[in-house]
């Protein structure tokens, strides 16, 4: 089961960086890729506006 990232997404870019397979995308809203994600939590656990769920 991927993450995924909802609209309350600010695009700060917390994220990205922890990602250790770099399934984020940067956007106006930041988007993660279904078949690269590892469902290891990490970029939900730092996100400041807890915009990144479990699909």
């Amino acid at each position: 089961m991927a993450y995924k990232i909802t609209d309350s997404c600010v695009a700060c870019g917390t994220c990205i960086g922890e990602c250790p397979v770099e399934a984020i995308s940067a956007g106006d809203i930041y988007v993660i890729d279904p078949n690269t994600c590892i469902d290891c939590g990490t970029c939900a656990g730092v996100c400041p506006s807890e915009a990144i769920i479990p699909e």
